[in-house]
This record gives C-alpha cells, structure tokens and sequence, in this order.
C-alpha cells in the first residue's frame, strides 16, 4: 500500500511489489471481488458467484480451455457433486497478487475446500485474472 505521501509501505506483504497507488487499489478492488465470490461460492449462490465473472469467462483447466460466453455456466448438479466430496466451505490460505496495473490484477490463490468441521478435504493452487471492466472488478480468468 502506499502511505499519504505517496511512497509504498512495505509492511503488507500482499502489495510489497506494487509501485504506484492505482496498483495498490485495483489490488485492493480484485482482492475485494474474489472474496465476495467466495462468499456467494459458500453460500451455494450461482447467480452471485455469476456476478462477480466477466465474460467471455475463460477456465484453464489442465490443459483443457473451457470459454463460459455468459452466465449460467454452472451446472445443476455442481454443488450436489461438490458436496459429494465432502466439502461444506471454501477457504482462502493465500492471495497473492502476481501483477497489477490499474485496470487488471493476476493472483496466486491458494484454498482448501473444508468439510463441515473445517478440516481441509483439498488444497489448490490457482492463478486468477481479476479485470476492472464496465465499472466494476470481475474475474476474468482462472488457470488450475
């Protein structure tokens, strides 16, 4: 983050490598998004999780590339076979910011999907790509 006088304080290691204050807040503004994703991902809410996506949505999944056009992706089943793997929450361990400018932001995400006792069922490592688009911050991108 910078401080007032316009300098980077080192003291969040999130944002050390960040130069300029539109860095720091687009950071700030993806990070804010992701998190709000998570909670309607929790909540079992696809059409809010749909809402903090842009799109064309693109998923790097393996080396399979998978282009969602519009929201509504989800399939009806894709909680009901989540659940069948014993999750019952999503829980961030890391979000790092990668790269940042003022309208995009690549993060290192690391969750684990947590069983009802909060015990990690999986861990995961993912690269997202959260963009400022049309007045507001959305995941663009996601690579695992």
């Amino acid at each position: 983050m910078t401080n007032p006088t316009g300098a980077v304080d080192h003291s969040d290691s999130l944002f050390v490598h960040l130069a300029s204050r539109a860095e720091c807040e687009a950071a700030k503004g993806a990070i804010e998004c992701i998190e709000v994703f998570t909670a309607r991902f929790n909540d079992r809410d696809r059409d809010g999780m749909d809402a903090n996506l842009h799109f064309p949505h693109v998923i790097l999944s393996g080396e399979k590339l998978i282009v969602w056009d519009k929201p509504g992706q989800h399939g009806d089943s894709f909680f009901k076979d989540l659940l069948a793997t014993g999750w019952h929450r999503t829980t961030y361990r890391k979000k790092q910011v990668i790269l940042a400018t003022s309208k995009k932001v690549h993060l290192l995400i690391e969750y684990s999907r947590d069983d009802v006792s909060g015990t990690p069922v999986s861990i995961h490592q993912d690269l997202w790509i959260v963009t400022f688009d049309a007045g507001r911050w959305g995941i663009k991108q996601r690579s695992h």
